[in-house]
């Protein structure tokens, strides 16, 4: 697919993924959101990319949905061609975080601006979420006569808790990188004429060491829990992967290179070497 509302580019085992609509502050637009999808296929099909990382180019992340077409903006312009027996259009931006959550490699965002909206709830369902000493979100749709998108009333209530959520969502009050990090929104802020190089370091570091189907598994396993009522199907699937993974070339490379006293070289790949039908039993 051909880019043109985002940037792709590899930065060592970085995926870097740009919103690139800078003019118009990066606003959300149905080919962006096409766009992004495709992005993060390439980024699960591609085994020298360990982690993607999302920015915005120039002054904001993402300034939310694009209103050029005035108060009829949410009639026709995000119209998804996903349609629901009831007469409804599926939200872009659900279908933006949905293919997010099922994503093997980790998602940053590194949020260097204004990001309300549509830009504000896509990050929630990033693993981590990291800010410039520039950066603002506002979570706005009640303002707009609408309610929040992109899944947000499952995400943003397991990030800061109901009553915060219901706050920022109620108020439609446009907070700074600080309290976003009191409140747990984001994990990191850096000066902003520093943050990409930071944030593209942070993600170099973050799975260095670690297998990357061990990483995938890990991922899946972990945001796939957050609606369950106890642990025992997590204990039922951490299980069943420990023994698929004690068998692996990964986990006797682990072993060897702990104590031979040097950095693993993992054979395993993402693109072939997950354990059968592991999606289908973590859905389950």
């Amino acid at each position: 697919m051909d880019f043109k509302h985002i940037s792709y580019e590899r930065v060592e085992n970085i995926a870097l993924i740009t919103l690139n609509r800078p003019e118009k502050l990066n606003a959300f637009t149905l080919r962006m959101m096409h766009e992004l999808c495709s992005a993060f296929d390439q980024v699960d099909a591609d085994d020298q990319v360990k982690a993607a990382l999302i920015t915005g180019a120039g002054r904001a992340f993402c300034a939310g949905a694009d209103l050029s077409s005035g108060e009829d903006t949410f009639v026709d312009k995000f119209d998804t061609q996903d349609s629901h027996p009831e007469d409804y259009n599926k939200d872009a931006g659900g279908i933006l975080t949905l293919r997010m959550f099922r994503s093997l490699k980790p998602i940053v965002t590194a949020c260097n601006g204004a990001s309300v909206g549509v830009g504000a709830t896509m990050q929630l369902a990033a693993d981590i979420r990291l800010a410039s000493t520039k950066a603002r979100f506002g979570f706005v749709f009640l303002n707009r006569g609408i309610v929040n998108d992109a899944s947000s009333s499952w995400f943003l209530p397991k990030i800061v808790g109901i009553s915060k959520a219901l706050e920022l969502c109620y108020s439609g009050r446009i907070i700074d990188a600080q309290e976003a990090s009191d409140i747990g929104l984001v994990s990191h802020i850096f000066e902003h004429e520093e943050m990409l190089d930071q944030s593209i370091d942070f993600c170099k570091n973050l799975t260095q060491g670690s297998a990357p189907v061990s990483v995938a598994l890990a991922r899946r396993l972990f945001w796939s829990s957050l609606g369950d009522d106890g642990p025992e199907r997590s204990h039922e699937l951490e299980s069943q992967f420990i023994s698929s993974r004690g068998k692996s070339g990964d986990a006797k490379e682990g072993v060897k290179s702990f104590l031979e006293k040097r950095d693993a070289e993992f054979p395993n790949k993402v693109s072939k070497d997950l354990p059968n039908d592991f999606e289908k039993k973590i859905e389950n």
